[in-house]
């Protein structure tokens, strides 16, 4: 069976991989033939290739596709009319953490692309039960995956204010509050330490470092790092703290919870589809300095909820493990 995967194939140009490149390796492991593209950096370019191979390529069973709610949003679209006219199965697997807005604001063009889908695949029961209140029954849940095996799980038990942080630094994932809650953590706890991984998505790294400088406080920006070396680095922290603002079902958490960070998060979007406040993590309103900063003293101060929390998130991290995943896969593209 031939599968033609369309996504943002950038890891070459120093961005992170998504999906694209990490699920058309699995599927190609598992017997499937693969084409995908586009690793195009300029984002016209990389389109007018998609468009074109999703025109001009030959015998495809299915076509996926990374569905993002920006300006990502258009190859997704294009491409699912394309598939259309030819009479290819086509299946959007739903990533934008805005596609929800995308379907109100642009209701006919997000009906033409899900209506008319196979199936559309949401890596998360949020984004699963929204489809499904607009009106969309056509949608299955299949979560993210990565090999767990991979992560190997530490017990913390005497955990220190070693806070770690792991995303893009851009304005949507709100890092200035991770910041701003070292900076009240250090009040009561003068040694604590806030590391922060992520590429400078938005040019705003020079802005935290001088916020940081006001707040009086030293943070570790690392930068982007590859998957392995930022695993490695992480048992050098005893707390995960995610601070976004908006989001649907973010790896970097996933992963934290595979690796036993204890993981204190705002409680918005698909977060709390994905975290169990009080069992798989602790979760706070966003923006919420205070509470986020209180419930990293939680965990300081209850080695036996830091056992609890960090047990049941590997659990749960079990259930995303490829092995688990792929029978998902297996039955819609079967």
């Amino acid at each position: 069976m031939k599968l033609l995967y369309i996504g943002n194939k950038l890891s070459i140009h120093g961005i992170n991989a998504t999906t694209v490149e990490t699920l058309s390796e699995k599927f190609s492991e598992i017997g499937y033939q693969v084409v995908s593209v586009s690793n195009k950096l300029n984002f016209f370019v990389r389109m007018f290739e998609m468009m074109q191979t999703c025109l001009l390529e030959k015998n495809i069973s299915y076509i996926i596709i990374d569905t993002y709610s920006t300006k990502a949003f258009w190859y997704a679209f294009f491409c699912s009319q394309i598939a259309r006219l030819r009479g290819i199965k086509y299946i959007p697997f739903l990533h934008g953490g805005d596609l929800l807005n995308r379907l109100k604001s642009a209701p006919f063009l997000t009906k033409l692309i899900f209506k008319n889908a196979h199936i559309n695949v949401a890596p998360s029961n949020y984004l699963k039960s929204r489809f499904q209140e607009n009106g969309y029954s056509n949608i299955i849940f299949i979560p993210n995956t990565f090999e767990v095996q991979n992560y190997e799980f530490k017990h913390r038990e005497n955990i220190q204010p070693n806070l770690l942080w792991v995303r893009a630094l851009a304005d949507l994932y709100n890092p200035k509050m991770a910041l701003k809650v070292l900076a009240l953590l250090k009040e009561d706890y003068p040694t604590a330490t806030l590391t922060m991984i992520g590429p400078d998505k938005e040019d705003c790294l020079q802005e935290l470092k001088d916020e940081a400088q006001r707040l009086g406080i030293k943070v570790n920006f690392t930068g982007k790092l590859s998957k392995t070396d930022w695993i490695k680095l992480s048992k050098e922290s005893d707390i995960f703290i995610n601070t976004t603002n908006f989001d649907n079902t973010p790896v970097s958490v996933m992963e934290a919870m595979a690796l036993g960070l204890p993981i204190v998060s705002t409680n918005v979007g698909g977060l709390p589809y994905l975290l169990h406040n009080g069992e798989t993590a602790l979760l706070c309103n966003p923006n919420d300095v205070d509470g986020m900063t209180t419930l990293i003293k939680k965990y300081l101060n209850d080695c036996q909820l830091v056992n609890s929390i960090t047990k049941n998130a590997r659990l749960e991290s079990e259930k995303w493990d490829w092995s688990v995943v792929k029978k998902e896969w297996i039955k819609i593209l079967n």
